[in-house]
């Protein structure tokens, strides 16, 4: 595959193009883990190429569950993508993250049950660190960019802890209740898994989490709705691509050094020797640098 883009955007619920993207090629890519949500589309975003996949597809019939996280991070990776910036509709559980802000957590609490969250496996075993499960200087560099950006009254949040649910149904009072109590800042139902198998595809991943509700917890609103969900993405949609495009020029003139880029290089247990050539041949694009 000959086109490639260092720097790789998600897009969520509510995001499912960049509006700002020109010379766009769509690009169909197979994986060993199946076909990405939706067409890759690569073009320019101020002058630098990037690659743009919607994670639920461009009409939106995927199920959090249903996403097919491998294929996606796989295809990312084919692409040549080393940062991505993954976009992300979120509940807010603290008073202090209103609707229509914009969170940028450092860490997850993984509530989900029925999901592969791992490229390894059929006799190759890694364990890659994930202590700090978000890429510091990728975070970073969307926080200022965020912070540069004309948002209205919407603030930016650094860091906090952000609970990946399975969904798709929310969370019950109780159970929104109990996150709180963890001190966690928002829920969703999506990014902890793609942050996994970015980190074993050494890609740095940083998130970009858009605030549409207060889940249920807080007395003086609405418990969610989905009417009320899509009015703030369409919201949230716009000053979401303000975000990733100052972040882009920013990655762009100073790529920052991240510790994710060489994730794999103490996590494989195997003897590669020992591995099965078919299991060697599906990993191959992760793997070949330690081969």
């Amino acid at each position: 595959m000959t086109v490639t883009a260092k720097i790789g955007i998600i897009g969520g619920s509510g995001l499912y193009n960049m509006a700002a993207l020109t010379d766009i090629e769509e690009i169909k890519i197979e994986t060993p883990f199946g076909s990405p949500s939706d067409v890759a589309i690569v073009g320019n975003l101020a002058g630098t190429p990037v690659a743009f996949l919607a994670r639920h597809g461009r009409s939106h019939h995927l199920l959090p569950t249903e996403v097919p996280y491998r294929a996606n991070i796989y295809a990312m990776k084919s692409l040549g993508v080393e940062y991505l910036i993954s976009a992300s509709a979120v509940g807010s559980l603290q008073a202090s993250a209103r609707p229509l802000d914009m969170v940028i957590p450092d860490q997850f609490i993984d509530r989900t049950k029925h999901r592969v969250s791992t490229f390894f496996g059929d006799g190759l075993v890694a364990h890659i660190a994930f202590a700090d499960p978000i890429c510091k200087a990728l975070a970073h560099e969307l926080s200022i960019a965020a912070e540069s950006v004309d948002l209205g009254e919407a603030k930016v949040h650094r860091g906090g802890t952000y609970i990946c649910m399975e969904g798709p149904a929310f969370s019950t009072k109780a159970e929104s209740n109990l996150y709180r109590s963890w001190d966690a800042i928002v829920i969703g139902m999506t990014n902890l898994t793609e942050a996994k198998l970015a980190r074993e595809a050494e890609i740095a991943y940083a998130t970009l989490a858009l605030v549409t509700d207060y889940d249920c917890w807080h007395p003086d609103h609405d418990s969610v709705t989905v009417s009320m969900v899509i009015d703030n993405l369409k919201r949230n949609a716009i000053d979401a691509q303000k975000v990733i495009q100052a972040t882009v020029e920013r990655i762009a003139a100073h790529p920052p050094v991240s510790e994710a880029h060489s994730a794999l290089q103490y996590s494989i247990l195997t003897d590669l020797s020992k591995v099965s050539p078919t299991t060697l041949k599906r990993l191959g694009l992760l793997i070949e640098k330690y081969l």
